[in-house]
Formats: structure tokens, C-alpha cells, sequence
């Protein structure tokens, strides 16, 4: 990938005794939507304040916007937008005064955003931080990242403690960066989330990377859930060899399996016998997710070997 916004290879970060990044290797293309997936103690979190120069690595190597974290300096830190997973602010301070003092930081950037945003986000700018609930205080946090209109977007769980409504909003004004030319890394351990914005996904494992695809690759072997009702019992036989079959079940006239890629086999198979019914549905990508995570990147064949007892 030309043009990498964030790049890290042989990512290491140890706290005493304890590994939270094995080896991380990413790669994220300006202009980029990169959902960064796992449950919490996966290394997200680690990996975004690596990112941020909040964290020094152990070993390895990485860059953002072509520099080390440390090299960039104020400059490069006033083209991010950075959302962290718990947002420290003064408490005493109302979220008016929050947004104007890091907009004054970054030289009036952003200020005149300040109240378009809130409104889109119903946060009272007037209120003390100490008042706020959980999901105001993402909200102060949401508009700090975006109000400067900034080159990357760089989101740690963005939509945590937000209502359905505003998780949606949220995920416009990503999408809204994104058009106008931002690059977003946003970690989060919701797929269906990031599914919704992100071109490309990575899931973290143990402080390692286990796979990366788009999100359309990740569709296609997600796959479909069949199931066929046939006049009578039909035989293992015919239908234990498709190989784009897996998890096949029989249970008196009706045979469930789970369809990766083209259905021609199993229509053809299925056309020696009479069918009465059918169902096809997409598999939801939580499953495709919790088969990577156990199995590794070929998670489908680890899934198939495992259930075969291989």
C-alpha cells in the first residue's frame, strides 16, 4: 500500500512482566475507513496510545504520517483528531469552556465548529464536567476530535455510552470525514459498527494482528445459512462433498448447512430430490469474527476442522 498513513511492523509493548503487543503489524492508506476489531484486552487500546506517542514501544517500529510518534511534534498532533477510550477533563470546567480552550491550543482551529457540533450531538455546552453522565462526557470527547476538521481521525471505541440515536450520528460524522478526505482508524469490539464505515478490518489477537480483509471480503466468507426441506429424507451422500458446504445437518426431511461462495453444487445436488422449501440468510459477521478469533485467519476450515474433530 502506497501512501500509508499509519504503519507499524514488529510491534512490541510490555508492561513489566506482562505482553500487550506481540509483533503488530498494520498498514492504513490515506483517505482510509480501518475498523481495528477485538474484545477488550486484545491490544487496541495499547496499540492507539503507541499511536498517540502516549506509550513508547518496547521494540519495533512505528510511523504516522511517514514520522516516528515522538519526531512529529505539535504539528503533526494538530492533524489528528484523538478520541480516547476515557476522556480526562477538568472537572470544574463546562464542556463550552473545554472545547474553546483546546480550540485556542490549536490556534482558533475548530472553534467555530464548536456549537454545530453539540447540537447534532444534544450536549449542553453549559453544563459543568463534573454534572456530565458517561455519555456527555463522549460527547465533550467527540466534538473535541472532529471540530478541527483534522487529517486523521483516530477513534478508541467512539460510539461507548451513546444511545442508538447519537451512536448513528456518530457514525455519519465519520463518514462525513472520510468525504472530505480524512483518514479514520477506529477501534471498537462491535463489528455491525464498524461494518457500517470501515473499507478494510483488522482483528487483534493477543497484541497480535490474526487477519485483515475488507469488509466486503469478510461478507463473502461470512457466508450463507441454507436450509433445504425435501418431500423425503435426503441422503448424506449426496451432499457430503460440495466443497463449498460446511456444518451440513440432516434431521428428517430437512438439511441446514452453512454456504460459502456459489451455490450451483448444492442446487444441483438438491435438484435430484424434491424440494417443498428453502430459506438462505447472510450470516451475521459476529460469527465469521468469533471463528477468526478462536482459529486464527482461516477461521471457516479451523471452524470445520475442529467441529470434525481434527
Amino acid at each position: 500500500m502506497t501512501d500509508a498513513v499509519i504503519r507499524t511492523r514488529g510491534l512490541v509493548k510490555d508492561y513489566g512482566r506482562t505482553r500487550a503487543l506481540a509483533g503488530l503489524d498494520l498498514e492504513v492508506g490515506a483517505g482510509e475507513v480501518f475498523g481495528f476489531l477485538g474484545p477488550n484486552g486484545a491490544g487496541k487500546t495499547t496499540t492507539i496510545r503507541v499511536l498517540m506517542d502516549l506509550l513508547r514501544p518496547t521494540a519495533g517500529e512505528v510511523e504516522v504520517f511517514g514520522r516516528a510518534p515522538a519526531a512529529g511534534g505539535p504539528a503533526q498532533r494538530a492533524r489528528i483528531g484523538y478520541l480516547p477510550g476515557e476522556l480526562a477533563l477538568a472537572p470544574r470546567a463546562t464542556a463550552r469552556e473545554q472545547l474553546e480552550h483546546l480550540a485556542a491550543l490549536r490556534g482558533g482551529r475548530g472553534r467555530d465548529r464548536i456549537v454545530g457540533l453539540a447540537e447534532r450531538l444534544a450536549l449542553d455546552l453549559d453544563r459543568p464536567m463534573r454534572t456530565l453522565s458517561k455519555g456527555n462526557r463522549q460527547k465533550v470527547g467527540v466534538v473535541q476530535a472532529f471540530m478541527h476538521a483534522p487529517d486523521l481521525l483516530v477513534l478508541d471505541e467512539p460510539t461507548s455510552g451513546l444511545d442508538p440515536l447519537l451512536q448513528r450520528e456518530v457514525l455519519d460524522l465519520i463518514r462525513e470525514g472520510a468525504a472530505a478526505g480524512a483518514t479514520v482508524f477506529m477501534s471498537s469490539h462491535l463489528l455491525h459498527e464498524v461494518e457500517s464505515v470501515a473499507e478494510r478490518v483488522a482483528i487483534v489477537r493477543e497484541g497480535r494482528v490474526v487477519d485483515v480483509d475488507s469488509v466486503r471480503g469478510l461478507r463473502e466468507r461470512a457466508g450463507q445459512r441454507v436450509s433445504l426441506t425435501f418431500a423425503e429424507a435426503p441422503a448424506w451422500s449426496d451432499f457430503a462433498s460440495i466443497g463449498e458446504v460446511d456444518d451440513l445437518r440432516i434431521a428428517g426431511h430437512t438439511l441446514t448447512c452453512l454456504l460459502h461462495g456459489s451455490p450451483d453444487a448444492l442446487l444441483k445436488a438438491a435438484a435430484g430430490h424434491r424440494v417443498v422449501g428453502w430459506t438462505a440468510r447472510d450470516r451475521d459477521l459476529e460469527d465469521l469474527f468469533m471463528d477468526v478469533y478462536r482459529f486464527g485467519r482461516d477461521g471457516v476450515n479451523g471452524a470445520k476442522e475442529a467441529r470434525d474433530g481434527r
